[in-house]
């Protein structure tokens, strides 16, 4: 019998991975070239701890990637259960945007961890299944044009990836994303 390995972790361990990856999200934020030494010794644990939990630079961060994507993806249920779907829409690529532009440096660092030849790359899932639900609601509400996809909205608001982090970008951001909705609307059933 092989050894499980989804066992749940003892508290303490918990804690040592979720310290590791709150000071690794701020570090790799900060700067994509942050040496894993400097991240064990912020979060206060040993190399032996922190390989135990992150064995590769590219585990650690492809779970930064996939805890931040799904922080964004359960913002969209939230936001449906308070607003008009064709608002709650809105208000995501607002969210979207903003996790954008202010994890600049975690961007850098999830194209280092993935550029390797046979590298795993990291599913957007959650992210997509949230545009999906967003984009259904409003549909059924009359509110955006019928048969827009997940895939048809991240070519729409791909330009957010363009603009610089460090520059004026929420307006910009803001202007591009009122002009996506406005296309998305036209020819919607119910205005």
């Amino acid at each position: 019998m092989g050894q499980n390995r989804e066992a749940p972790l003892r508290s303490d361990a918990q804690r040592n991975r979720a310290r590791i990856l709150e000071v690794a999200l701020a570090e790799l934020t900060r700067s994509a070239d942050t040496p894993l030494s400097t991240i064990a010794k912020k979060a206060g644990v040993g190399q032996g701890t922190f390989y135990r939990h992150f064995p590769t630079r590219e585990a650690l961060v492809l779970e930064i990637y996939r805890h931040e994507m799904q922080q964004v993806a359960d913002t969209a249920a939230r936001l449906l259960c308070g607003r008009e779907p064709d608002r709650a829409l809105r208000e995501w690529m607002d969210e979207l945007a903003r996790f954008a532009m202010t994890k600049a440096g975690l961007a850098d660092a999830i194209r280092q961890a993935t550029g390797a030849p046979g590298a795993q790359k990291p599913g957007h899932t959650p992210v997509t299944e949230a545009a999906e639900r967003l984009l259904r609601a409003a549909e059924q509400a009359g509110t955006i044009r019928p048969g827009i996809t997940a895939d048809d909205l991240f070519l729409a608001i791909g330009g957010l990836w363009a603009l610089d982090p460090r520059g004026d970008w929420q307006s910009r951001a803001t202007l591009l994303l009122d002009l996506v909705m406005d296309a998305l609307r036209v020819g919607a059933p119910g205005r």
